[in-house]
Order: C-alpha cells, then structure tokens, then sequence
C-alpha cells in the first residue's frame, strides 16, 4: 500500500465514513498525545508505538519520553523530517527520517498504538488559517481525528507501517512482524479479558482532558484578539510586565509597579498598600507628580472606606471618574475629606490577588479640578499588570522559601557530613577498644586477674560512653522531630540537681574540680520536665568538668526574677522567672563562639584533634529542652582561660515554693 505523497487522514476518512474531524489546538494534541502515551509507560503491555512528529526539532523535545516507551515495546516507530542531521536508527527504537517536502508527513500529527487490551490513535493535518497577529506555537490549529477505536487504529497502523518499508526497506521483515504480531491485515481480535477498566477509564480521562484544554484554549484566544485590538496598551503590558517580572524582590516589585503605572497613565498619584489585617495600613510604595503631596508614610485609615469593601466583595477594579459626584463618597464625610485633603478627583483601585490570598490595592489618582474618565481599556490594562504583580509577589515569596530552604538543605548537608564523620570516629575508637579487651580475655590465658579487671572496666566504661553517643543522637531527634513528650510540672530545682549530682559523683569519682552549690533557701518550685531539667543540668556539668581542671571550681547558682518590676510599688511584685547560673574557672570561651557552641556537633576543636572529648551535641540538647520548656539559655565568658558561665532561665510555677534541703555545699 504506497501512498507517498497522500494525507493519511484523507485515506482514513475514506476508509471509515463514520468518521468525523474536529479542529485542535497544539497544545490540546501535545496533552492528548501525552495521556495515551502514558499508557504505554505505566501499562505491562508491548505494543505497536507509530508516533510522526512532523519536524526533528519537534521530536527533540520528546527523546527521553520515547526512550521509556522503548523499554516496553520492540515495536517502537518515529518519524520526523530531519532539521539539522538526523539519521535512520533503531537503538532503542526506530527513527525514520522522510522528506520534509513530503506534503503528509510533514504537515501531519499522527499517533498510533495497537495493543492486545486496547488500541487508539491521533490522525490530524495542519491547516493553514493563522489568526492576525498571532504566532503562538501553542495556537496552531490541527484538523483530524482521535479514537480508541481499534479497526480505524489498525487501519491507520498499516497505511504508516507501508510508508516507512517506503522510506527504509531494510525494514521490511520488522514490520511484516509487527503486522503479524498485532493482527494488523486480519479481521481477527485479540482474545477479550477482564481487564477492560483501563481502557474505559483512560477514555474518560482523555476525553475530559481535551474538552477541558479546548475549551482554555479557545478563551486564551479571544483573550489575545482582544488585547491584540489595542495595541499600544500591548506594548505597554510588555514594558511594565517585564520591570514587574525581572525581580524576585518584593520591594524592587512594587516599587517598579507604582513607578511604570505614573509614566503610563500620567496621573497625579499612584500607590499600594497591603491588605490590612487591622483598620488601617501604611502606605510605602508611591509614585507622585511634583506638584502634588505625597501619601508615602501616610497611615491609610479604611474601616470605613466604601470602595474598598466594594473591589474586594467584587474581585475587580473599582472605577471612580468624578469623586465629587460619586454618591457613596460623598456619603461618607469622612472618606470625602479625606480624597479633598489629598486632592482626588478621579482614581482607580484595583484588588491584587493570587488564588484565594489577598495580596494589596493598587491606587491610581487623578488630581486637580477636572475629572478623568476611565476607558475599558485601561481598567483592562490595570486588571492585567495587576495579575502580573499578584504572580510576581507570589514568585518572589517562593523565591525566598526556596533560599530558606537551600539554606536549610546546606546545613542538613553540613550536619549529615559531621555526622558521619562524628560517629565513625567516636563509635570506632570505643568499639575498637572494647574488642582489644574482649579478644584478650577470650584468647589469651593466664592473665593476671588485676589485668582482667582493667579490661572489663575498660570496655564496660567504652561501652557506657557508646551508649551516651547513641543516648545523645536519639535525643535530640526527637526533640527536632518535636515528637518527644514532655509532662510540665511543679518540680522542686533543688531535689533535681541533688539527683544529678549523686549520679554524677558516681560516674566520676576522682579528677573531678570542687562542685559548689549556692542556692536560696525559698527557692520556689518551677514549670518543668524534671527528666529535662535533669538532662540539662546533667550535661551542663559535663561540659563544665571537661573544660575545668581538677583544681578549679564550679558553682551553681539561682536568682530570681520579677514581673511588673517597680521601685515605686514593690507589694506588686511577682516572681516569674528563675535564671540558673552554672559557673566555672576553666578555659573559658571566645566572644565569637559564644553563640555557636549551641550548634549541633560544633566543636572548638577539631573532633579528630581534640583533647576533650564529646560530641557536640550535649549544649544542642540543652538549648532545645530549655526552649521547649519556655525558657532560654546563654552563654557568658570574658575569653579564653577566664572561665564561663552557662545561664538559663525557666518559668516559676505560680502559688508554690520550694522547700529543698540542698542549699549550700561543696560535691
């Protein structure tokens, strides 16, 4: 069946009279094509894929898609007339060059797929009948026909299978199988089975598809006839949409809006203002001819502005040509003083929003004496740019989550690289230490039992240490996850610390410097976890111990602070808040690591290099515990071997004082 230089499409209808035509738009074909090809990828068939792409460089932009189709099917055909220099191929699937002077092909859109389930095809043909003015790639218009139908499909199958052996007879065995394999030149159908909904429901999916793109299409194309119409406001569009669009600044947005709407319509004045949350708004953003005063700075009172409920019940732009005479200005004195105040005659106010978000108002006034009649196309013109500036706001939000973001991915990098090179260190040399011991012990005999001894206690106390890395980690992922549970009560400060100082004297039974403890005998009880609290305390005094040598101290200390604090009423004084100082005489820290000893894993020193041990992770964990239960915690040092002091401040449980028997003393 040679039908070189002949429309496939007209071949068709001849061939199936009850077929009818329908006109597309690209991009209506371009979706379409993409649903049935879809099917191909997710479906576990293999089936005959004929796809005409008219040009190469169409077929360019659809490589990767047909790589994957190719990995379903051997039976896989492109065609394309070639724009630079592509060659016939058949890895992963066959690409068919043609004549681009071919009057079918190359003014065609075609897609075939046969299956054993299911079957469907795109047959359309260009025609040439260009709206004036327009060269969007996006509006040609196609004339031709799509079907699930599998005889038309078949039909269609073969007449492309026979141009291709007419272009690349070396194929002629291939396609002989493909007409074999897929019943092409019988009437036989494949065997009917159960699995019917695909199809079905892929109709329905497509069909909805292109109603719903046919449909956007054609208002996208009485839009453009209407804007094409007046064509200096296009250009205009143009020039004020790419200031808007060129920034991903909030302010350089807004500020170019108000600038370039002055230039275009002349007028006296033109502003924005945010959607107020309250009764009134600021005005920041303002473009003003010199002759008249400026309302930047101005705080724009609208409770009671009528237009201003008027455009944002309406979504649209509120007109206004003569303030004078507008009865609902005038029967709002003060809204009419307050556009006589600012000389307003005539303006435009104009809601910006995006989906359901309010976004601000746009203002454009007219001063003076005489007032100014606004044309349709200039509320149109302000409808548009303001849909501009609703997107560019919008982008330049986006823009800057997506840096907060990046941010935030660095440091999830930086803290996944310390993390692995963290553990891998402090996890090895524990491990590495606990299997000397244990392979000692097993292997070797006739140890000395006070060598035996020194082993277990050495890999019991590597084995502890372990436990505390890993005790550490689960910690504090699951106060950042915000999954760990935290019960708040009146806890006694003093009954806490006497716990963590008992356990901590256990552990560390010598080397360690003089703990004192300096607290007031009314201490009230606070608001707290007392696990947390315990754990804070806990590490602090770890960290002061590493840090402090054995003849140095640490001293432990509270103050109390007050709500409503006055000299002048001092019966109204409330206590609110207590602040725990944890003092000590060790290396101390500089005043630029002060805040960043609070990061996870920072350390001073290189964690390779260091001489104290530790992970980082320990003042990380306090801070979090402390901020989630309402308190804060800092750092204070006067530099390096004058000591530090960690402060920390949590709430006071209100009506109750402590009655703690820990009150001065030395650990």
């Amino acid at each position: 069946m040679n039908i070189s230089g002949q429309s496939l499409l007209q071949n068709l209808l001849l061939t199936n009279k009850f077929l009818r035509t329908q006109v597309y738009f690209k991009a209506s074909l371009t979706a379409l094509s993409h649903a049935m090809e879809d099917l191909v990828i997710v479906g576990n068939e293999k089936p005959l894929v004929i796809a005409n792409f008219q040009q190469e460089r169409f077929y360019r932009q659809e490589t990767r898609r047909y790589a994957r189709i190719a990995k379903r099917s051997d039976q896989v055909y492109v065609l394309a007339a070639p724009d630079s220099n592509l060659v016939a191929t058949s890895n992963p699937y066959t690409v068919v060059p043609f004549d681009a002077n071919d009057d079918f092909l190359a003014t065609e859109w075609h897609l075939v797929i046969v299956a054993q389930k299911y079957s469907a095809c795109i047959v359309c043909r260009e025609f040439s009948a260009p709206v004036e003015g327009i060269s969007f790639d996006e509006l040609r218009q196609f004339k031709g026909i799509w079907t699930f139908e599998r005889e038309v499909s078949k039909t269609a199958a073969l007449m492309l299978l026979d141009r291709i052996v007419d272009y690349q007879p070396q194929l002629a065995e291939k396609v002989a199988i493909a007409k074999q394999r897929y019943s092409l030149e019988s009437d036989n159908k494949p065997q009917i089975v159960n699995d019917q909904v695909l199809e079905i429901d892929a109709r329905l999916f497509t069909s909805r598809l292109v109603n719903y793109l046919q449909s956007s299409q054609y208002k996208q194309l009485k839009s453009y006839r209407t804007i094409l119409q007046k064509e200096t406001f296009e250009r205009l569009i143009n020039r004020v949409t790419a200031f808007v669009r060129n920034s991903l600044d909030s302010e350089e947005i807004l500020t170019s809006t108000v600038r370039e709407l002055g230039r275009v319509f002349n007028p006296c004045r033109s502003i924005f203002y945010n959607y107020p949350e309250v009764e009134a708004t600021l005005i920041n953003y303002e473009w003003v001819a010199d002759i008249f005063p400026s309302m930047k700075g101005e705080n724009w009172l609208i409770a009671n502005h009528s237009l201003f409920k008027n455009a944002l019940e309406k979504n649209r732009v509120i007109a206004v040509n003569d303030t004078n005479k507008d009865l609902g200005i005038q029967a709002n004195s003060e809204l009419s003083e307050h556009f006589q105040s600012w000389q307003i005659r005539s303006l435009l106010l104009v809601p910006i929003r995006y989906q359901e978000t309010w976004l601000g108002i746009l203002e454009i006034h007219h001063c003076g004496n005489k007032p100014y009649l606004w044309s349709d196309s200039e509320q149109t013109f302000v409808e548009v740019i303001a849909t501009q500036v609703a997107v560019a706001l919008v982008q330049a939000q986006a823009y800057r989550n997506l840096e907060n973001l990046n941010r935030r991915l660095a440091d999830l990098e930086r803290t996944q690289s310390n993390l692995i090179a963290i553990v891998g260190h402090e996890l090895r040399t524990p491990l590495s230490t606990i299997q000397i011991c244990l392979e000692t012990l097993a292997l070797e005999e006739n140890i000395p039992l006070e060598v035996q001894q020194t082993m277990l206690d050495t890999a019991l106390g590597d084995s502890e240490r372990m436990g505390r890395l890993i005790g550490d980690f689960l910690t504090l992922s699951k106060l950042e996850a915000n999954t760990a549970r935290s019960q708040l009560e009146a806890s006694s400060l003093q009954e806490s610390l006497s716990l963590v100082l008992g356990s901590f004297r256990r552990r560390n039974s010598s080397d360690l410097p003089e703990i004192v403890v300096d607290l007031p005998s009314d201490l009230p009880l606070v608001q707290a976890e007392r696990e947390g609290l315990m754990e804070v305390f806990s590490k602090l005094l770890d960290n002061a111990c590493k840090f402090t040598p054995a003849d140095g101290e640490i001293k432990i200390s509270a103050q109390i602070h007050h709500q409503n604090d006055s000299e002048d009423e001092p019966e109204k004084l409330i206590p609110n808040q207590l602040e725990i100082i944890v003092k000590d005489t060790g290396r101390g820290i500089e005043a630029v690591q002060l805040e960043k000893i609070f990061q996870r894993f920072y350390q001073e020193e290189n964690f390779l290099q260091r001489t104290i041990g530790g992970t980082g992770l320990g003042l990380a964990i306090c801070r979090q515990i402390i901020q989630k239960l309402g308190g804060q915690i800092w750092a204070v040092s006067n530099g390096k071997n004058q000591g530090s002091e960690f402060h920390f401040t949590l709430p006071i449980a209100q009506g109750v004082m402590g009655n703690g028997e820990l009150v001065v003393g030395s650990w």
